[in-house]
């Protein structure tokens, strides 16, 4: 188990993967650090699967902002990752406010998404003192310019890209990188050539770690899945049965 950030570059020299759930409110967050999870990531994806946005464009500062200090007053162990949400890092200034806004929920790092299009940002966060994880391959923050999720890495033009984003960002500082819906082996190969962890999702198992939307482990959005998560419990199942039952013993006191 991670208890500091510090620790993540021994985890990368002796092969031992680093495990990452994603958290919105205490009781999930609390939960997570008592099972041992290595890291908490407070996503934007909460944008979907607690405020049923349709994606994680609507996500405000003052959600994260909301949803940070919950989890991490749930939290004794783990770092915890807070994300930058849409339009709040457009300028290094806006960047590295806001991060601080993060940090002073308890946050251990902030993470924002791009590469080499976002060093000004990233420089400043890290020239604040502020632990930054980087964030590339699919962004989820752009789904509208690029009209739709898709998987990156297809083409050696983007597999340069990829490969230019990851080292500017381990040049710069950052502590990880999330490489999300990319080719199996050009992750493999980001993880090879970077300092920085490597967290995957949706890219294979060649990176330093796994993250997951904690409602996809646990079966708890019904609604969407996507095809790379395995759900290990069924929450929504469990939560209709359990309502259900309750109906019927009020309608119908024994």
């Amino acid at each position: 188990m991670l208890s500091d950030l510090s620790e993540l570059p021994q985890r990368k020299a002796s092969g031992t993967k680093v495990s990452v759930l994603t958290a919105g409110d205490y009781p999930t967050a609390r939960l997570l650090d008592e099972a041992g999870i290595d890291l908490i990531l407070v996503g934007d994806s909460l944008g979907m699967v607690i405020h049923g946005l349709p994606d994680t464009t609507g996500v405000t500062m003052e959600m994260m902002v909301l949803h940070t200090a919950a989890v991490c007053r749930g939290v004794k162990r783990a770092p915890v990752i807070a994300d930058l949400p849409f339009a709040s890092y457009r300028t290094p200034e806006e960047a590295v406010a806001n991060s601080k806004r993060l940090m002073d929920c308890g946050a251990a790092a902030v993470k924002l998404e791009g590469g080499v299009a976002m060093l000004p940002q990233v420089k400043a966060i890290i020239a604040a003192g502020i632990p930054f994880v980087g964030h590339i391959g699919m962004l989820p923050q752009s789904v509208k310019e690029e009209g739709g999720y898709k998987k990156k890495g297809k083409t050696s033009e983007q597999i340069d890209l990829l490969i230019a984003d990851a080292r500017a960002l381990d040049e710069a500082g950052a502590v990880a990188i999330v490489l999300e819906s990319m080719v199996a082996d050009v992750a493999t190969e980001i993880t090879r050539l970077v300092h920085a962890s490597t967290i995957g999702i949706g890219a294979g198992v060649g990176t330093d770690g796994q993250v997951l939307v904690t409602h996809d482990l646990l079966g708890s959005f019904p609604w969407f899945r996507p095809s790379f998560a395995k759900a290990r419990a069924d929450l929504a199942a469990e939560t209709l049965r359990a309502a259900r039952e309750y109906i019927e013993t009020v309608r119908s006191p024994a």
